[in-house]
């Protein structure tokens, strides 16, 4: 694709505040040489529809606001538009009518950009998973040395109590099921930066209050690695997270470093 058709469409991309790129719906609309805006509306219910078949969130890519325009000297009214993401507008290019020219080349742009930034995200997050997983591997042979310190002699039983607060009760067995990941698998290499950040929070959190307190005791080190599990659960719930149970699974660990060395 040459400059001039990118240009066409990097024109009218804006920032947010929070240096968010989004195409402005009416502007992308005169854009693709819709007189009427009523007409493009039906072109992004369409894209809406594809989206939300797609399991995503139409409020993320699809952001309605209403903007004060100027009439006149004096007066003014309020207008409604959306604010579109790479990917919105993506849908968009697939809804809209393929006779015109510029459709075309939209369609070409926004596919090879979005797929551009799925590569890229990809990449980021393969990055922070490996990262993470490192650094789990290591806080758990400590975590471990800690506890067998504190008079644990059954690490197994310890590792499933720090889960089960974490995880609402669930032990290691039971997220492994829940999570279709097979029994030979370590749950840890399947899952995604944010649910190591989670665990590794809890690791590291434990291993200091056991050493911090001078926590003695099997039994005792087993429910201050429960409470500490139940503690960064709360914390998810405050924030609206995502509760790690119904995070999804993903593809294993070596498949993101093998990614990164290519």
């Amino acid at each position: 694709m040459d400059d001039i058709n990118i240009k066409i469409f990097e024109k009218i991309k804006k920032n947010s505040k929070n240096k968010q790129e989004f195409w402005s719906a009416r502007q992308l609309a005169k854009t693709l040489e819709y007189v009427d805006f009523r007409n493009f509306k039906k072109v992004i219910n369409n894209a809406q529809k594809s989206c939300r078949n797609s399991g995503l969130s139409i409020k993320k890519h699809f952001v309605e606001i209403a903007e004060m325009i100027i009439i006149g000297n004096t007066a003014s009214r309020d207008i409604k538009d959306i604010h579109l993401s790479r990917y919105a507008c993506y849908l968009i290019m697939q809804n809209a009518d393929p006779n015109k020219k510029i459709v075309a080349l939209g369609q070409s742009y926004f596919a090879i950009q979005t797929r551009k930034q799925e590569i890229q995200n990809q990449q980021i997050e393969d990055q922070k998973r490996v990262f993470l997983r490192d650094e789990i591997t290591a806080h758990n042979k400590h975590l471990a040395q800690t506890a067998t310190q504190a008079g644990v002699k059954k690490l197994g039983i310890f590792t499933n109590y720090g889960y089960m607060g974490l995880y609402g009760g669930l032990k290691s067995k039971d997220i492994a099921k829940k999570k279709k990941i097979k029994r030979t698998q370590k749950i840890l290499d399947h899952m995604g930066s944010e649910e190591l950040a989670a665990n590794l929070f809890r690791a590291t959190q434990t291993d200091a209050k056991l050493q911090r307190e001078h926590v003695k005791g099997e039994a005792k080190a087993n429910q201050t690695h429960f409470i500490i599990g139940k503690k960064v659960r709360q914390t998810i719930k405050d924030i609206n997270g995502t509760m790690p149970e119904n995070l999804p699974a993903i593809d294993i660990i070596s498949l993101a470093k093998k990614r990164l060395k290519k």
